[in-house]
């Protein structure tokens, strides 16, 4: 599955495909050592996310909207005063795909210059 996917960059160049499958535990640690800061817990890949304020806040979570409106793929959010925690999980497979490395490399994107 992750084959010809070496970075985080690769996965932020991929979009979301309805018909996917759930991956192995082996591939979602390979696919999970190529983004910063995300764990993979409880079946879901999750990362905590901080802010110097509510703005940023919520402007990094109105920006995440807008990449899970487009790729249909929309996470689990938990936002505090200066929080964020994204967790990304594929219901329709039972446990995490491509799509869910995909969303969580684009989210890191929206907080790199």
């Amino acid at each position: 599955m992750s084959g010809n996917i070496a970075s985080a960059a690769d996965l932020r160049t991929l979009h979301c495909a309805h018909a996917t499958v759930q991956l192995d535990a082996g591939e979602a640690a390979a696919l999970a050592a190529l983004l910063d800061g995300w764990t993979i817990e409880g079946g879901r890949l999750v990362r905590r996310f901080g802010f110097a304020n509510y703005y940023e806040t919520m402007a990094f979570v109105n920006a995440l909207a807008y990449i899970a409106h487009n790729e249909d793929h929309h996470p689990e959010l938990v936002v505090g005063y200066k929080t964020c925690e994204v967790r990304y999980d594929t219901h329709s497979v039972k446990g995490l795909s491509l799509n869910d490395f995909i969303c969580a490399a684009k989210a890191d994107a929206l907080l790199r210059p």
